[in-house]
């Protein structure tokens, strides 16, 4: 049985050049930053810092989610750390993603329980499962 699919959002973007010296714009102007080397002194972001960035929110909202749902009272001081590792083996270039997470004022079973659905239903933790070494920690 298919699922139909409903559309929520589209973000778009328009990237000239690389992480070199590129800069990066949302089609509607929101976002424009400029890009660069991981370590470079230039000013301007990479994509392992927009990764983590992401992730942290999508994951936040994640967990969000799964508390309303087990009805569950979430503090608003929800904090997530979150790590995106560019490594290489010589052959490849892989990402890591580490995220440790705060979740105020909860039992460590609970947050642990918490942390385990919302992995299940994070569409960063979906969409990178399988192809991204990913861990999760209860801070």
């Amino acid at each position: 049985m298919n699922k139909t699919m409903h559309l929520i959002y589209t973000a778009a973007t328009k990237t000239t050049g690389g992480r070199e010296n590129g800069v990066a714009r949302s089609t509607d102007g929101v976002l424009d930053i400029r890009l660069s080397e991981p370590g470079s002194t230039r000013i301007g972001t990479n994509p392992e810092q927009l990764m983590a960035a992401g992730w942290s929110v999508s994951f936040a909202s994640s967990v969000a989610q799964v508390a309303r749902e087990a009805g569950v009272n979430l503090s608003a001081n929800v904090k997530i750390h979150t790590e995106v590792d560019l490594s290489s083996d010589d052959d490849e270039i892989v990402i890591g993603v580490r995220l440790a997470v705060q979740l105020p004022g909860l039992e460590r079973d609970v947050a642990a329980t918490l942390i385990e659905e919302a992995r299940r239903i994070c569409p960063f933790s979906r969409a990178t499962r399988g192809n991204v070494e990913v861990s999760f920690v209860v801070v």
